[in-house]
């Protein structure tokens, strides 16, 4: 591993100064940075340490609102009862997001910032109409993930928390590649305030919304609504794991079971 610069500041404000630096990365849980690094595939000059920080740590909920820090790790998430309480199927999935060691070090927010397009809480944050906090600004969630690892954050821009609205309904299914636990493909399907969403992980570039499984659901909430449904398989990813026409096959099955 090349040498590189290191620093823990104690608070947003310092974290965004030193990570505006040419050549700086922010640092959450390091799941995928750290691995990235020992491959030779990512090469930051400077490593900005945002673990010391205790605002971006913890879980309330008010007003309708989940409200989860960027710190917060994907074991928390799972094993709050205001989640669970709240939004189960939020805390289901991020207690089947890859193995203890990944569940207890990597965030939500590092997640997010990553936007890997098999992650799963991408999938949880656009089919729940969530809102990105930073900074300096908040970001919807159709407007937060905008291609294969890439979002609309700037650089020195720190994801602060995420707000999720609590749901009337609300279900997540994942297809997992067995090894690594990421989603071949993963659906997560809501019915409340943002209306009927239906958010897709893992078939693509990034996540998408699945719009023609969200006007039948609309209509009928239930998993028969989506019997006999289809969705192109145009663009979808096609690999060792399961070609395009076999991941545009999985998604509706995978809603219905989330509906049901």
């Amino acid at each position: 591993m090349q040498a590189f610069a290191y620093s823990n500041p104690a608070s947003v404000a310092d974290a965004a100064r030193a990570g505006a630096a040419d050549g700086a990365k922010f640092i959450a849980g390091g799941q995928t940075l750290l691995s990235s690094m020992k491959l030779g595939l990512a090469a930051p000059e400077a490593l900005v340490d945002l673990g010391a920080i205790a605002d971006l740590k913890g879980i309330t909920v008010s007003g309708g609102t989940v409200k989860i820090g960027a710190m917060t790790t994907h074991a928390a998430v799972a094993a709050s009862a205001d989640v669970q309480k709240a939004i189960p199927a939020l805390a289901h999935l991020a207690g089947n997001i890859g193995d203890r060691q990944v569940r207890n070090r990597g965030t939500i927010g590092g997640s997010l910032a990553n936007n890997d397009p098999a992650a799963c809480y991408p999938a949880a944050v656009l089919g729940l109409g969530a809102t990105v906090h930073t900074n300096t600004r908040s970001i919807a969630a159709d407007d937060f993930f905008t291609g294969m690892f890439s979002t609309a954050l700037n650089e020195g821009e720190v994801i602060t928390a995420v707000s999720f609205p609590i749901p009337e309904k609300a279900g997540w299914q994942k297809f997992k590649q067995p090894a690594s636990r990421f989603s071949i493909v993963g659906v997560f399907v809501s019915k409340g305030p943002q209306g009927v969403r239906v958010a897709v992980t893992g078939a693509g570039s990034g996540v998408f919304r699945a719009s023609d499984l969200e006007t039948k659901l609309a209509a009928n909430w239930s998993a028969a609504a989506l019997n006999g449904a289809t969705v192109s398989a145009e663009g979808l990813n096609s690999d060792l794991h399961g070609s395009a026409e076999y991941r545009a096959a999985l998604i509706p099955v995978l809603a219905g079971r989330a509906v049901a």
